[in-house]
């Protein structure tokens, strides 16, 4: 508790610099999830793309981020256990933050699209394990995090499957392509706006004084799904058809229209990530924040500061404008051959994923999410259509990244508490 006074300015200074370093690196890597599928299928300019991702990451990190923070900060570790020493959960922390901002940075130098999620989890585990005992963690909390991991790319892949197999059966082979993309894809952008709009409704925005019930918020996304769809019709209507000697069926012209379909998913999966991301950068921040302004007492639960989440997402920016292209460059055109109406199917499905966990709490890595909506797509026009060599790097990163965040923990850690214990 005297640390916990004497120092208590030091650590929420250290907690903001570490914070914004970690939501740098999330940013940095993890936001060509939101924008390589458009960027690799040329539906739009890289330039475009940090544009849209500026504005949605930091909306959705602001307006949906309350409630994933809340699961990584108090779902880890057992906040009883730690009421002796609350230091040590600050140390632990701050180590935590710059174990995973230092693994990121590394991986997005590389060009490797990892997991925050991983980073961040792996980094809480390992200095709980080192400095308070197995004992501190909750177990049930971790596995239920780590079959997130399997689940929510076996789901995204699915849904992209799905999805893509649907645009081939109403649109690509129809009599006339082009005017059965523009019959289809208003309904495809109405569930982009209404998916996105319905989970930020029902489950994010307490935090900024907005309580609705299920129905309000059920008609509320019903008209905002409507509105962006007719947007997406005004934007349509602009296309016309323009015919080619080698493109007979007028395939070019349909993925034109799926070309306006991608800024709509673009915007959406930009959202649901900031949304879902932004707790890995700001949790453990939160929790030190939280106990110093106690005093030392270990809360089970605190709201989230609303400055804190306005941190998060101004670190997600900085992150991608400065570093983002290198991953987005993996991602985007290393898996597989993507064009609008494939990379509209896996961006859709990665972003009704990725919203469906943020609504309930589940930290899943959007890296998992949106790789496993491309292969997912990618099988969808058989096996040859992968790279191989490219899903096995990343594959391989994957695995690193959990025990590379526990060991820069541990080490950060100890060095935290010679230098204030």
């Amino acid at each position: 508790m005297q640390i916990i006074a004497q120092h208590g300015d030091i650590f929420i200074i250290l907690a903001c610099l570490f914070g914004f370093f970690m939501a740098w690196g999330v940013g940095a890597n993890d936001v060509a999830n939101a924008m390589g599928t458009s960027v690799g299928s040329k539906a739009i300019t890289i330039k475009q793309a940090i544009l849209i991702a500026v504005v949605f990451e930091f909306l959705g990190a602001w307006l949906a981020g309350g409630e994933v923070t809340n699961t990584i900060r108090k779902g880890i570790i057992d906040p009883e256990l730690l009421q002796e020493d609350p230091q040590l959960l600050v140390y632990g922390m701050l180590a935590a933050l710059l174990a995973a901002g230092t693994w990121l940075l590394v991986a997005s130098m590389k060009g490797w699209p990892v997991s925050t999620t991983h980073s961040i989890v792996g980094a809480i585990v390992g200095f709980a394990v080192a400095g308070l005992g197995a004992s501190t963690v909750d177990w049930g909390a971790v596995t239920k995090i780590a079959a997130s991991w399997v689940v929510s790319p076996l789901l995204a892949g699915t849904i992209g499957f799905v999805l893509f197999k649907s645009v081939h059966h109403l649109i690509f082979e129809n009599d006339n392509p082009f005017t059965a993309a523009k019959r289809y894809v208003p309904g495809y952008v109405f569930l982009v706006g209404f998916i996105v709009a319905m989970v930020t409704l029902t489950k994010g925005l307490s935090h900024v004084g907005l309580d609705l019930t299920f129905n309000q918020s059920l008609l509320l996304s019903i008209l905002l799904g409507l509105v962006i769809m007719g947007i997406g019709v005004l934007m349509q209507r602009r296309i016309k058809f323009e015919k080619n000697v080698n493109d007979h069926f007028g395939y070019a012209n349909v993925e034109r229209v799926f070309g306006v379909l991608m800024i709509f998913t673009a915007c959406a999966m930009a959202f649901a990530h900031g949304s879902n991301d932004v707790a890995n950068a700001v949790g453990p921040l939160a929790a030190v924040i939280s106990v110093v302004q106690n005093g030392g007492q270990i809360e089970a639960s605190a709201l989230v500061p609303w400055w804190v989440l306005v941190l998060g997402g101004g670190g997600i920016v900085v992150g991608l404008v400065t570093y983002g292209h290198k991953v987005i460059a993996t991602v985007g055109t290393g898996i597989t051959e993507l064009t609008p109406s494939r990379g509209f199917a896996a961006t859709l499905a990665a972003a009704t994923t990725v919203v469906l966990a943020s609504g309930t709490g589940l930290p899943i890595s959007t890296t998992h999410t949106l790789v496993g909506a491309v292969l997912g797509v990618g099988l969808a026009r058989g096996m040859a259509a992968l790279n191989l060599r490219v899903i096995g790097t990343i594959a391989m990163s994957w695995l690193i990244t959990l025990p590379a965040g526990a060991g820069l923990a541990i080490l950060f850690f100890f060095m935290f508490k010679g230098m204030f214990g």
